[in-house]
């Protein structure tokens, strides 16, 4: 469903970027198509785990990413040591937990938990427990990595309890007990928070926090102690006779401390946005319609709202758009966003946070193992509301840049300009020096149309914004 970037890529199937730490199976991409060749232990977990019980009822319910296995000409060749290839029905669009608000990062972690608990009932296992095994439909977390269930090993303790804590349990803590924006800690490092960091970053008093002495204090005296040890700690936990009725009460219980896990919540001004905007009631009908009157004829794809806040246009667009990507920087926001869609139904929309002047870079290996944001898909429209001042005035980007930056992503635009005279950009102004000669609306349609057609254009009655609704160059 997301649009690729056009004439980039090899023409067959070629390794995604994020899928080489699984020795036993790998993801390939080919156009629209995303495939995982498997290897002769993962095709045999596969077999089985396929009949299951759990598996199939997950699947059913749209918890597991749509799943089938290729056979006869249609099975692409992708290489030697693969014996077999799942086919997988492909994510309208691929995010990652330093974009998700704190409801987000919650609820992919129960779904893992969830999975892992599915698993273990029928005699199967999770190796591994990375909230990068999760992705959204809308406002529905699914999980995509059916490689990672094996079947269980009696003995064995769970494996992924330490990534879990890190990528899923210790950001949620810090924003639960101290309001530190945990998922977006995350972007730090691709294997989350160690222990000891944890621990250094809460106080004795959350000691009394449910789970804290086990999943903080405990296991950073455990990994402490082990660092240097010679003999596995998962071979002496078999040896002492570890047995999957205790993995299954631990996971139990770590549902339990995940699901009563409340963020602390500040006051956010963009949270407040639909009461305390300078519009006036007519402004914002007339932009609304014209935002629909655009979306509408248009009929994209796909559409980022870039500055979404409250995600009011985010929901016209989603009536003519089967996929609306709503970007907003401030976590507080999307995390309220994220609870009204899921209250509204649909699966349209996807809230991510996303500071435009600081978007998500490449990380990783090679910086390929996770992707920019435009490398991800890139929009045929996209709305950038009330955001120009940001970026250009409290951003300090150059206007010209931003706006080549919105035509590089080779979309339509409806896009508003926001004059200075505006008591938003006053206000924005108020303690800087105006050194924004370029923030200029004749500055500004001079920029637009090197890159645009504009095919409407339309004065607020406040006198102080304009509306354009522009078609890219080169695009029908």
């Amino acid at each position: 469903m997301t649009r690729s970037n056009p004439g980039t890529g090899p023409a067959g199937p070629h390794p995604e970027g994020g899928s080489f730490r699984d020795r036993t199976a790998r993801v390939f991409l080919e156009g629209e198509r995303v495939l995982r060749a498997l290897g002769p232990r993962a095709l045999a977990a596969w077999e089985a785990y396929s009949r299951a019980a759990f598996f199939q009822k997950l699947s059913a319910e749209g918890a597991v990413v749509g799943t089938r296995r290729l056979t006869g000409p249609g099975c692409p060749a992708i290489g030697e040591g693969w014996v077999a290839i799942l086919e997988h029905d492909r994510v309208p669009f691929v995010s990652y937990p330093y974009e998700w608000s704190f409801s987000m990062l919650k609820e992919a972690a129960l779904l893992q938990l969830d999975v892992l608990l599915g698993a273990l009932a029928e005699g199967f296992t999770l190796k591994d427990a990375t909230p990068y095994n999760i992705q959204w439909r809308g406002t529905r977390p699914q999980f995509i990595d059916v490689a990672s269930i094996e079947p269980y090993r009696e003995g064995e303790p769970w494996v992924g309890y330490r990534q879990f804590c890190q990528l899923f349990l210790f950001p949620l803590l810090l924003q639960s007990a101290r309001g530190l924006p945990g998922p977006m800690l995350l972007r730090a490092r691709l294997d989350g928070i160690d222990p000891q960091t944890c621990r250094s970053m809460l106080r004795a008093r959350d000691l009394l926090r449910r789970g804290v002495l086990t999943h903080v204090w405990l296991h950073a005296m455990a990994q402490g102690r082990f660092a240097d040890a010679e003999v596995s700690s998962v071979d002496l936990m078999a040896r002492a006779g570890f047995k999957r009725s205790m993995v299954e009460r631990t996971v139990r219980g770590m549902r339990r401390v995940v699901a009563r896990l409340q963020a602390r919540r500040r006051r956010s001004t963009w949270t407040e946005y639909r009461h305390e905007h300078s519009y006036q009631a007519t402004d914002l009908q007339a932009k609304r319609e014209f935002v629909e009157h655009f979306v509408a004829a248009r009929r994209p794809g796909m559409v980022w709202d870039i500055g979404a806040n409250t995600g009011d246009f985010s929901r016209i667009a989603a009536r003519h758009a089967p996929l609306v990507v709503a970007l907003e920087q401030e976590e507080t926001t999307v995390d309220r966003l994220f609870s009204e869609l899921k209250v509204e139904g649909g699966d349209r929309i996807l809230p991510l946070v996303v500071d435009v002047t600081d978007p998500s870079p490449g990380m990783g290996w090679r910086c390929a193992e996770r992707r920019t944001l435009w490398d991800r898909g890139r929009p045929d429209l996209a709305l950038c509301l009330a955001l120009i001042h940001h970026v250009v005035i409290a951003g300090n980007v150059p206007l010209p840049e931003f706006v080549g930056w919105l035509a590089e992503l080779g979309c339509d635009l409806v896009i508003e300009f926001v004059g200075k005279d505006d008591p938003m950009v006053r206000r924005l102004l108020l303690n800087k020096r105006d050194d924004y000669a370029d923030y200029d609306q004749t500055v500004f349609e001079a920029c637009l149309g090197r890159a645009f057609a504009v095919e409407s254009r339309m004065p607020l009655e406040s006198g102080t914004r304009t509306l354009y609704a522009c078609r890219a160059l080169g695009r029908q």
